[in-house]
């Protein structure tokens, strides 16, 4: 495909892999039963003669144990979970087989084909592995968002070889999923748990600023947003008297462990009769710890056989669109980092995974008064001593921000709003800024007429990102005839892109379902944004 942009050309080259949802894809999950039903159940299996135990479980392993690695190990793991009801009917779990362990956490334990609906949004960053390579070849690790039943997204990825020319080898794809093991051991500082606290509290109801352009209300979370975005306090914030969590806070040190908050919540809920305040701080104190958490998979997985699946309160309906970026800090060390969103079936949690390997991966919320909206994108270095991010907190316009810590981000700055017809819906960041000689790269997504949602790109000045160089007068890329049909129609849709021999590679999701990638001669992308300023 060659586009033209003010008598200017663009070269978009459109490859032939597709990335399609594959319903084999399965993991074991832990499946929920009310207490009655789920104590009629145990006693039934223990009812069973061990003869008949051993042969329902020697089926079962038949069935199964060529689907998940290790089946009988996730049934124990599901046994454990059952350990207040067995107090509850009184029975012992010492006294049972390991047999019969087994068999009941079967009865607790259900097939998810986490890829059944749909397999698109992806990211792509350079793997840590370049090993055994030509010269002209990179390993990439995709990232995707996989949604089954229900809608849950989760994250999955894929791994494969760019030659010279960017086409692209794929590693083959594992059927046995891994299942990570979920590490809880974040330590919380008093003062950023209390600040955390006091957001997820607080419903202002403001007007959006009128340099948005906007005069219409929305409801947002956090006490300072509208004085943090705009340098001044909204005379129409409604501010809610917040519950104290003193009463859990006051026995802890400046620092704690999940373990001692957990410990702390537990003994408030046991000891002492609770207001209904009380109860509500509780909950949200337990729902905000348990966002964060490790996990770690075996080093014998392949990497498209990790699944980071939702396992806290705060992402129980999905973790959605996941951003990955390599980061290089000040002293060359390198970190992979994901912006990606939480949904709980009711609200959004900004949050953020970092690895170093991809075997290993650490995840905590974002916090801060524009920690909020979809669509955060972190920049691959720091600006000026301060780590540097791309949002779009209004929901329309794109904004930056900066910020000393990587998790807390309190301002943003509006640097760039809807301006041609193919965008006046809304525009945002389509992943994390690519660093180039002439400046910072940025492939945006925008929203136009019909909710078409359509490619961009945006350059801006490498030391000073709030300026903006030029930006495509005309959509790069938009749905064709076979992309625009899907889950949701007229959409490609990208989470991050990279450089590779003279070229960007886009991988884009087609219409919500399945994604494939294309290629776009950087040298003459840059030349065309370099120039719109001067043909506009």
């Amino acid at each position: 495909m060659l586009l033209e942009h003010n008598s200017m050309q663009v070269t978009v080259t459109r490859k032939k892999v597709i990335f399609s949802p594959d319903p084999s894809r399965i993991i074991a999950r832990f499946l929920y039963l009310n207490d009655e039903r789920s104590a009629d159940i145990i006693r039934m299996v223990l009812a069973m003669p061990e003869t008949e135990v051993k042969i329902t479980m020697s089926q079962l392993l038949r069935g199964y144990s060529q689907r998940h690695r290790n089946i009988s190990r996730i049934f124990e793991k599901h046994f454990a979970k059952l350990a207040p009801i067995f107090e509850k009917i009184e029975v012992n779990e010492e006294d049972l087989s390991v047999s019969q362990k087994a068999l009941i956490g079967s009865y607790f334990t259900m097939e998810y084909s986490i890829e059944s609906a749909a397999f698109f949004n992806p990211s792509i960053v350079e793997s840590p592995d370049q090993s055994e390579l030509r010269s002209y070849e990179k390993r990439v690790i995709f990232s995707f968002r996989a949604t089954g039943e229900g809608h849950i997204s989760s994250i999955v990825f894929r791994s494969g070889i760019l030659d010279k020319n960017n086409n692209l080898t794929l590693e083959p794809v594992g059927k046995m999923l891994a299942e990570a093991e979920v590490i809880k051991r974040h330590v919380y500082t008093k003062k950023s748990f209390q600040e955390k606290i006091d957001d997820m509290q607080a419903q202002a109801i403001i007007d959006i600023p009128e340099t948005l352009e906007k005069q219409e209300t929305m409801q947002i979370k956090g006490n300072t947003l509208s004085s943090a975005i705009v340098g001044k306090p909204n005379k129409k914030s409604v501010k809610v008297k917040p519950i104290s969590p003193a009463f859990i806070l006051d026995k802890l040190g400046d620092s704690f462990t999940y373990g001692e908050l957990m410990k702390n919540l537990e003994i408030a809920r046991k000891g002492t009769k609770l207001s209904e305040d009380q109860k509500k701080i509780i909950q949200q104190m337990m729902w905000l710890a348990s966002s964060h958490y490790d996990i770690d998979f075996s080093i014998d997985s392949a990497i498209s056989e990790r699944v980071i699946f939702p396992i806290s309160a705060t992402e129980q309906k999905g973790i959605e669109d996941a951003r990955f970026v390599k980061f290089t800090d000040d002293d060359g060390e390198i970190t992979y980092y994901a912006t990606y969103t939480a949904y709980d079936g009711m609200a959004t949690l900004p949050k953020l995974i970092k690895t170093k390997d991809f075997y290993h991966f650490k995840i905590i919320p974002i916090n801060g008064e524009i920690a909020q909206n979809k669509g955060m994108a972190l920049f691959p270095r720091k600006i000026k001593g301060k780590y540097a991010m791309l949002c779009r907190i209004d929901g329309v316009n794109n904004f930056i921000a900066y910020s000393e810590s990587i998790n807390i981000w309190h301002e943003a700055k509006i640097i760039q709003k809807p301006k041609y017809s193919w965008e006046l819906v809304q525009i945002g960041n389509a992943g994390s800024p690519i660093e180039t000689e002439d400046g910072w790269l940025v492939i945006t997504h925008a929203v136009g007429s019909m909710r078409e949602y359509t490619l961009g790109a945006t350059l801006y000045e490498l030391e000073n990102p709030e300026k903006e160089i030029g930006r495509l007068t005309e959509p790069l890329m938009v749905p064709n005839e076979v992309e625009r049909e899907g889950y949701v129609p007229n959409v490609i849709y990208s989470c991050g892109s990279l450089i590779h021999d003279d070229e960007l590679v886009i991988p884009y999701a087609m219409s919500d379902h399945a994604s494939t990638y294309a290629t776009v001669k950087i040298k003459e992308l840059l030349e065309v944004l370099k120039n719109s300023s001067k043909q506009v």
